[in-house]
């Protein structure tokens, strides 16, 4: 009665408002005249066409590509999408980013951690490609492992996507601006109580006597299969001894204190095995007739995008990595995972840097536009999403147009603002007053962004941060999900869940089956007294402190991650 009665008390104030020629109602089914020539409207409505028109693929899915923007944020991606086309010449907020178009399924991704609110790159990766979720700090093995304590790993390890591959008899690689031993790609192999232990000189000598392997010796090493067909990124001084001299920049060496070749001892091991390091060597690999491939492009991370030309040797862009990779890879006629991690956009967040976050992630689009030309969605799937968020904000009330690197009003203090800012990190000039800004500032790429808490290194969000996907099974991606749903998606997707991998019997470790994290309520989860301290919690500093400039990659390198 209740339903009627407002029913039709809207037709009779529609009808009398209609009397006085104020309103008019179309006709059931029909378009109202105004919206009818609206072309926002016009383009709403094929786009829902589109919506409509979708099917859900639900083969299995021979290839997975995982895509990870390191720090990757939602405002990351907006704030990206926008300066992209304003490069171009065109609307910026109606741009579309390659991936936000391609990839229809969207969906949220909670990255909260077992012991934090806010999470590092360490166990957020581990969740996407083992399925768990970890304690900050820690790789490759589940809640139950002690930060640092190289007993607690072992009973601890995960079986990830990769190794579940390599067992079927796929090949596996792995592409990163970051070095390779960094915590995103090396939660791809890794079993390690500390990210920190990128090189042997790196471990404590207490936990060395335990029998615990530093990252760069377990890449090499990784027993799963016949191993990586394809290993690109940086971290070249973790695989060669502190007696050696780095080949780019002699004035560099090694980090290694056991004297071994790391690099040398890989090739030794493959005949079908190349190794380069620079942009020449790179070009000159034929994925025809290359079995497996090492690039290892600098001592440290790879340059930003809008550095890499300066760079002396010269190295390759992420799509280009992204591109040869595929190449090499699908020579496999069981078909492929690979993971393309864009580092650096995480280290220009950390820098409060927003020019390099922004345009090591228009790279990253450029690097999915690579993979998408060259797979079929009806038998790839193609993952993008981030590990975690930074702390990073558009705001004020720019016009439509406006340079999202430029300024967006003035504060209470009399002052412009950016549009652009982070809420902690070196851009603070607290004590002292703010800075006043203006266009030709704030549109310098080495300018740091305003930020409200100082810090030497702005930290990661704990927002949720968004999964964009396509192809088998992409329709799973839906909602708001835990991030190591991820992982099982893929897995069921690719058959390799442990009902159609060549293994079954090894399709999770046994810390991963036990794993009571899985199942138990969040809020009964590890307790404050056994959790890490703010110092443990916190991303080890990604980036240069305020006295060194945030684009540089060799002297002025972050000795941090």
């Amino acid at each position: 009665m209740g339903r009627a009665f407002g029913t039709n008390a809207t037709h009779m104030v529609a009808a009398a408002l209609a009397g006085f020629g104020w309103l008019t109602l179309p006709a059931a089914g029909e378009t109202p005249v105004a919206q009818a020539g609206d072309s926002y409207f016009q383009a709403a409505q094929q786009d829902l066409q589109a919506i409509l028109a979708r099917k859900p693929v639900l083969g299995r899915a021979r290839n997975v590509i995982l895509f990870i923007g390191d720090g990757m944020s939602v405002p990351t991606v907006t704030a990206s999408r926008i300066l992209e086309g304003q490069r171009r010449g065109v609307d910026g907020e109606s741009n579309w980013l390659t991936f936000e178009r391609r990839l229809p399924n969207v969906a949220l991704s909670k990255t909260w951690t077992h012991d934090a609110q806010v999470a590092d790159s360490a166990p957020t990766a581990t969740a996407l490609v083992a399925g768990v979720k970890s304690v900050n700090g820690a790789l490759g093995v589940t809640q139950q492992v002690r930060r640092g304590d190289c007993d607690s790993q072992k009973a601890a390890a995960v079986t990830t996507l990769f190794e579940l591959a390599e067992q079927d008899g796929r090949a596996t690689g792995i592409v990163s601006t970051a070095r390779l031993t960094h915590a995103t790609p090396a939660a791809t192999y890794a079993k390690s109580a500390e990210r920190d232990w990128e090189n042997d000189a790196a471990i404590p000598a207490a936990q060395k006597a335990k029998g615990c392997k530093d990252i760069a010796a377990q890449m090499i090493e990784w027993p799963a299969g016949d191993g990586f067909e394809v290993m690109l990124g940086g971290g070249r001084a973790n695989f060669l001894p502190k007696a050696t001299p780095d080949p780019e920049d002699p004035k560099r060496a090694g980090a290694r204190a056991d004297g071994r070749d790391l690099v040398e001892e890989w090739r030794r091991r493959r005949n079908d095995a190349v190794y380069v390091w620079n942009q020449a060597q790179f070009d000159a690999v034929d994925p025809a007739h290359t079995g497996r491939l090492l690039g290892l492009f600098q001592p440290s991370h790879m340059q930003y995008e809008v550095d890499r030309a300066k760079d002396r040797a010269g190295e390759p862009s992420l799509a280009e990595m992204t591109g040869k990779a595929i190449d090499i890879l699908s020579k496999n006629d069981k078909g492929f995972v690979l993971m393309v991690e864009a580092g650096r956009i995480d280290h220009a967040h950390h820098a409060g840097n927003a020019w390099r976050a922004l345009t090591d992630t228009i790279a990253l689009d450029a690097a999915v536009k690579t993979a998408l030309d060259r797979v079929n969605l009806d038998d790839t799937l193609v993952v993008v999403t981030a590990d975690h968020s930074h702390v990073f904000t558009m705001a004020g009330y720019p016009p439509r147009g406006n340079p999202v690197m430029g300024l967006a009003g003035k504060g209470a203090d009399g002052k412009p603002y950016s549009t652009l800012g982070y809420m902690n990190g070196p851009g603070s000039s607290q004590p002292a007053a703010r800075e006043e800004l203006d266009a030709g500032k704030t549109s310098d790429p080495d300018h740091r962004q305003q930020a409200l808490v100082p810090l030497p290194s702005e930290t990661h969000g704990g927002d949720d941060v968004a999964i964009y996907a396509g192809g088998p099974w992409a329709h799973l991606f839906q909602g708001v999900m835990e991030q190591n749903v991820i992982f099982h998606i893929m897995a069921h997707a690719s058959g390799l869940d442990g009902e159609k991998a060549g293994n079954p019997a090894q399709a999770q470790g046994p810390a991963q089956a036990q794993d009571p994290a899985q199942a138990q309520d969040p809020a009964q989860a590890q307790g404050p007294a056994q959790a890490q301290g703010p110092a443990q919690a916190q991303d080890p500093a990604q980036a240069q402190t305020p006295a060194q400039a945030p684009g540089r990659t060799k002297a002025g390198e972050p000795s941090g991650k």
